[in-house]
């Protein structure tokens, strides 16, 4: 008999990430991608790069997570989609059964949720503001001319306490700019620039929150070791990076897929969803005054899906032909 296995999803704003673990919660294969913008074709390249691990095993389930989890879904068959904040408390807690505090830095958004007894009891997200996420990260980098994957060999190496104002992307880059022309050393810039994210973060997406020991932090950001020596400093507590920070959003996914005990999952494998035309359109709804944008879900000559609208009248749509839903191109 195949062994099994077991499929996470993770697709955010700004990366991808795909995860296939085993019958005893080993990560068989794992992927982290920029999508720069193309979704679905990173999906797709991801896929592959974790092929290996799918070969000659039965996919059992697969599930998404993300802001992209709705477009994943349809695009590979997904059997369970969950939210991000479910995702990262069921891999945390896989991890750390103990844990009470998630930390979560991603591309343009922040989280931190609090679990008491295994249990998630509270969670906050970032408002529209960059300047605790990842974003402010890449931005400051460009300000200074280096890679973004140079920003934690850098921090590391600071010998003075530099501060950057991190209540604004834009007036953080007007300070980089100063302490630059004011001859500090690079190192200690980014050292300022990594406090600064990190108080910005306790200030918007933590203020209010009883942050308590475990801590675990998760995302891309926390490969940074700069960033997790600025939340030790400003909490006063010790905090944990996993091993598989970047990709706990895919994990915890395929964790949830794995609870959802299905017999057999309907995902299909990485050479089909290579050679699919699957594609996202939009079109606005003419049913009523709120004239909402949706999108719709489309492969070969089918409506797969539709995701968007203020009503019901989308979201409970089911698949079909264009012709089964009376629709040209210009009503969508």
């Amino acid at each position: 008999m195949k062994e099994r296995c077991w499929v996470g999803i993770d697709v955010g704003s700004i990366t991808c990430k795909v995860v296939v673990i085993d019958e005893a919660d080993r990560v068989l294969g794992a992927t982290y991608r920029r999508t720069r913008g193309r979704i679905v074709k990173t999906v797709k390249d991801g896929l592959t790069e974790v092929g290996e691990a799918l070969r000659d095993r039965v996919v059992a389930g697969a599930a998404t997570t993300g802001s992209a989890r709705r477009l994943v879904a349809a695009l590979i068959h997904a059997d369970v989609v969950k939210n991000e904040i479910t995702a990262h408390a069921r891999a945390a807690l896989a991890l750390h059964p103990d844990v009470r505090t998630i930390l979560e830095v991603g591309g343009e958004d922040s989280k931190i949720v609090l679990l008491r007894d295994g249990v998630p009891v509270d969670f906050a997200m970032n408002t529209v503001c960059a300047a605790g996420t990842g974003a402010f990260l890449d931005q400051l980098a460009g300000r200074l001319e280096v890679p973004v994957e140079e920003l934690e060999r850098l921090a590391v190496a600071s010998t003075r306490d530099v501060a950057i104002a991190g209540r604004c992307t834009v007036f953080a880059e007007s300070d980089v700019i100063f302490k630059q022309q004011t001859g500090q050393r690079i190192e200690d810039i980014v050292a300022g620039v990594c406090r600064a994210l990190v108080r910005n973060y306790l200030n918007d997406v933590g203020k209010g929150k009883a942050i308590e020991v475990p801590i675990l932090f998760l995302g891309g950001v926390a490969s940074n070791d700069g960033i997790r020596r600025a939340f030790v400093e400003t909490l006063g507590m010790p905090v944990i990076v996993p091993e598989h920070h970047r990709v706990m959003g895919a994990v915890g996914a395929a964790l949830v897929a794995r609870d959802a005990a299905l017999r057999e999952s309907r995902m299909r494998r990485p050479e089909e969803v290579e050679e699919s035309d699957f594609r996202p359109e939009t079109f606005v709804c003419s049913g009523c005054a709120n004239a909402c944008e949706v999108v719709r879900f489309v492969e070969g000559g089918d409506i797969v899906g539709y995701l968007g609208g203020r009503c019901a009248r989308w979201a409970t749509a089911t698949s079909g032909s264009r012709e089964a839903w009376g629709l040209t191109s210009s009503q969508g």
